[in-house]
């Protein structure tokens, strides 16, 4: 396996580059670790390589929260402000002053 840095951490807010949601990471594998199911139902036009971080979402749209698995070449940082509505968030993550969001200790490894 290739030493890779991630370019995102834990508690950072990022957007999909083309679809339309948002998540904050709580975790990340430094390549894909998902299953081949998983892989093969992603288009092939648009899959993405697996030898690359793949970073855990708590995500949501304009409709619903929910998990995202998503490659790093389609996140970019989400400069926003606009605050998170996924209610899984403050289960796992607590507002520091300033704003930054930061694993609670429990969780924290």
């Amino acid at each position: 396996m290739k030493l890779r840095n991630a370019k995102f951490t834990i508690g950072e807010v990022v957007r999909h580059k083309m679809f339309p949601f948002r998540g904050i990471v709580f975790d990340v594998d430094p390549e894909f670790s998902n299953t081949e199911e998983w892989w093969n139902a992603i288009p092939a036009e648009i899959r993405p390589s697996k030898d690359q971080p793949f970073y855990h979402l708590l995500a949501e749209n304009d409709e619903t929260a929910y998990i995202a698995y998503v490659s790093e070449q389609n996140l970019e940082h989400d400069d926003s402000d606009e605050p998170l509505r996924n209610p899984q968030v403050s289960q796992i993550f607590d507002r520091q002053p300033g704003g930054q969001l930061k694993p609670k200790a429990i969780l924290a490894h």
